[in-house]
């Protein structure tokens, strides 16, 4: 195969659009130690900006409460959830949902939790209580700071599942009180919607129309995207086709393109939720194949939106009821007890990419640091359900920009074998509750494999070959090497002797 030769100036700068939002549980699953535990680890490794999550008018919140009669608005929970989203480094990206018991104009709920998915029997009861919370929110946290906080109205109100009958002229009502009340309360707060699911873009021109023609206020677009097909249910699980993972940068192009022609062009979009299937209980979450098939969506979207956030950071997680098992086909980068997935090193290897973009092909992106270091992200390209089987090898070659006589190369591994947790709890029989013994096991096998080595500069280049096995992601750091002087070393006399190929090395 040909080498791919990596230009030494850069080609742009890598957006954070990435990592500018993490998806989550309900927001009473915050509370939990666990998840607390978990979105610590992934701030220290990852570091997402914003973290979206269903639930926050539910019940099990306590934000609308009714007693004789009379409303309190309790902040309890509210505060607890923000304030430590806000200590981790994180700000809310507010979703508006699900709608309280007291307000509800009907029963209708989704999921094991029982988020209720009705309008509000009273629209002007719905909007004293976004304004007590957005009111809540400025006194405790501040204008400027809960300016920077998106507010998206309810989550996929064109499914029946989400929204009662999917009635769009309701959710249009919804919308325009929400965001009218929003902008009451300030006009630099950001109001935005209509976070529809996939397969329904024939709501991007009514929603556009209807804002526009009533001069609603919106700043900014959402909506989700997902490439598996219908659920083949089997007991305390689901599988699933995917489409290739083009068609996921194609759902993240699609807002733009539908609203092209529209007043609401050049608004900002936001992909509120992304994954490769949307059930909670589908093992492709926690494989190597996950982490393959979404390197080139998570290198390729950088240009196409202003975010894209991955549902969801951890399994602690009930949409579908408690899950039965530690591996459960959950959404999280992490399992229960922070034991990482392959997507999560995906993610983390992302997080030390540098910010100078040098070059991307369809199995690589390559970037510079301010301090001269080139990162490289490879990855086997795999193409869904319908593509060939990936073969037990793929082969990325580079000639690498580099300065210096000598770099010091660093490579991290996770495949099938490597890095993978799953795996490993495969080949222990599938404990469904493992002990604190085979948990640290589990851990220990989720680390990536790392390799090293000392590689010459000739022509301020170094040529990189790398052989990725089976459903592959790899980091690949190179550090310029200036040797030093050290006088009267010698590795020659260590006992046990010494590498001479290092020896000569250093002695070049």
């Amino acid at each position: 195969m040909n080498r791919v030769v990596v230009p030494g100036e850069p080609i742009g700068r890598l957006s954070e659009s990435w990592r500018h939002c993490v998806g989550t549980g309900r927001l009473n699953l915050a509370l939990r130690a666990d998840y607390q535990e978990s979105l610590a680890m992934v701030q220290r490794d990852i570091g997402f900006r914003y973290i979206r999550g269903h639930g926050l008018l539910s019940d099990d919140m306590g934000l609308h409460r009714v007693s004789n009669g009379q409303v309190r608005y309790s902040f309890t929970y509210v505060d607890q959830v923000f304030d430590r989203f806000l200590e981790l480094g994180l700000r809310p990206f507010v979703e508006l949902g699900f709608m309280p018991t007291a307000l509800a104009s009907g029963d209708d709920t989704v999921f094991w939790w029982k988020g209720n998915i009705t309008p509000p029997k009273d629209l002007d009861e719905w909007a004293a209580l976004v304004r007590a919370l957005l009111r809540h929110l400025i006194d405790r946290y501040g204008l400027d700071e809960v300016r920077t906080w998106p507010i998206e109205v309810w989550n996929e109100p064109n499914l029946v599942n989400f929204w009662k009958d999917a009635d769009q002229e309701a959710y249009f009502r919804l919308y325009e009180t929400t965001a009218r009340t929003v902008k009451d309360v300030d006009a630099g707060l950001q109001v935005g919607g209509p976070a529809i699911s996939p397969g329904s873009d024939e709501w991007w021109a009514p929603f556009a129309d209807f804002v526009t023609r009533r001069d609603v206020p919106i700043d900014f677009v959402s909506r989700h995207a997902y490439t598996s097909g219908p659920a083949q249910h089997v007991p305390f699980g689901t599988y699933q086709t995917l489409t290739a993972p083009e068609l996921l940068l194609e759902q993240f192009d699609a807002p733009r393109k539908h609203l092209a022609a529209t007043a609401l062009a050049g608004l900002p979009v936001h992909i509120t939720e992304f994954n490769t299937s949307y059930r909670p209980d589908n093992p492709i979450h926690d494989t190597a194949y996950n982490a393959a098939y979404l390197a080139p969506v998570l290198t390729g979207g950088t240009e196409l939106v202003d975010s894209y956030s991955y549902w969801t950071f951890c399994d602690v997680f009930e949409e579908e009821n408690v899950p039965t098992s530690l591996f459960h086909g959950g959404f999280g980068l992490l399992t229960h007890r922070q034991v990482p997935k392959p997507t999560y090193h995906l993610y983390a290897f992302m997080a030390r990419m540098g910010s100078h973009v040098l070059a991307r092909g369809v199995d690589h992106l390559v970037c510079a640091t301010d301090d001269g270091r080139v990162t490289v992200l490879a990855w086997q390209p795999v193409g869904g359900s319908d593509a060939p089987e990936a073969p037990e090898r793929h082969e990325v070659r580079l000639s690498v920009p580099m300065t210096g006589p000598r770099a010091f190369v660093r490579r991290e591994r996770v495949n099938e074998h490597d890095g993978n947790a799953f795996g490993a709890w495969r080949e222990l029989g599938r404990p469904r509750s493992p002990d604190r013994r085979t948990i640290e096991v589990l851990r220990d096998c989720a680390r990536p494999a790392v390799e090293h080595r000392s590689a010459a500069v000739e022509g301020g280049r170094v040529l990189l070959d790398l052989a990725l096995s089976r459903h592959e992601v790899t980091f690949v750091e190179l550090i310029p090497v200036e040797p030093e002087e050290h006088t009267g070393l010698d590795d020659r006399r260590l006992l046990g002797g010494s590498d001479e190929r290092l020896v000569a090395e250093h002695e070049r």
